[in-house]
C-alpha cells in the first residue's frame, strides 16, 4: 500500500495525510479480472483510487474496442460523464487484471470537499492532473510514427507490457496488433 500511497502523492502533488483523510471516507473494493467497473449506459458517479492492479477504459465502436486510457496502482480512476454530469458512460471501464481499489461516492466527497479547504484543493489537484494526462496523451498521438507512441507510452507505464494483452495495447495505440508485433520484433532486434 506504501507504493500506491507514495505515487498517488507524488503524481497528484498531495501532502500523504491529505491522502489518508480521503482513505478513512473510502469503501475497499475487489474487483476480478474482466470484471466492469463501469458498463456504457451505466450512471456511475463513484470515484476510485487504486491500490492495485491495472483499469482501462475503452469504447466500442462498430463493435471494435478502442482503450482509451489506462489506470494502476496509485491512480485515480471515474467516469467522467457520471461523476461530472451523473449521465449514462457511453463508455466502460474493466478491471484489465484481479484488482483492489478505494470507493466514495461523490455525494461523500463533495461533503468532504465543503467542509476542508484542504480536501477541495485535493479534489482540484486530481481533476487538474487528470486533464493535463488527456493534453498529454493528445500530444504523445500527434507524435509521427505508431513506434514513437508506443516507446513514450513504455516511458510513462512499463508495467503495461507485463499485464495487459497487446490487443488493448494496440487498439490504445490506434494500430492492429500485428502493427504493434512488426513494432516490438524491431525494437528486439534492435538490442541484440
Amino acid at each position: 500500500m506504501e507504493t500506491m500511497i507514495e505515487k498517488f502523492c507524488q503524481r497528484y502533488k498531495l501532502p500523504e495525510r491529505t491522502l489518508r483523510v480521503l482513505l478513512s471516507s473510502m469503501e475497499e473494493r475487489s474487483f476480478p479480472k474482466g470484471e466492469l467497473v463501469v458498463a456504457a449506459g451505466e450512471r456511475n458517479a463513484n470515484f476510485y483510487l487504486l491500490k492495485r492492479g491495472i483499469w482501462r477504459e475503452y469504447a466500442l465502436k462498430d463493435g471494435v474496442e478502442h482503450t482509451l486510457w489506462f489506470a494502476g496502482a496509485g491512480d485515480a480512476a471515474f467516469s467522467s460523464w457520471g461523476y461530472v454530469e451523473n449521465r449514462p458512460s457511453p463508455v466502460y471501464i474493466e478491471a484489465v487484471t484481479e484488482s483492489v481499489a478505494y470507493m466514495i461516492s461523490r455525494p461523500v466527497l463533495e461533503t468532504l470537499y465543503n467542509e476542508s479547504m484542504e480536501m477541495a484543493n485535493f479534489g482540484r489537484r486530481v481533476f487538474e492532473q487528470e486533464i493535463l494526462s488527456v493534453d498529454n496523451a493528445t500530444l504523445a498521438f500527434g507524435a509521427p510514427t505508431a513506434k514513437e507512441r508506443y516507446l513514450t507510452l513504455l516511458e510513462a507505464n512499463p508495467e503495461l507490457l507485463r499485464h495487459v494483452p497487446l490487443k488493448h495495447l494496440a487498439s490504445y495505440l490506434y494500430i492492429t496488433p500485428q502493427s504493434l508485433s512488426r513494432i516490438r520484433a524491431g525494437l528486439f532486434r534492435k538490442k541484440k
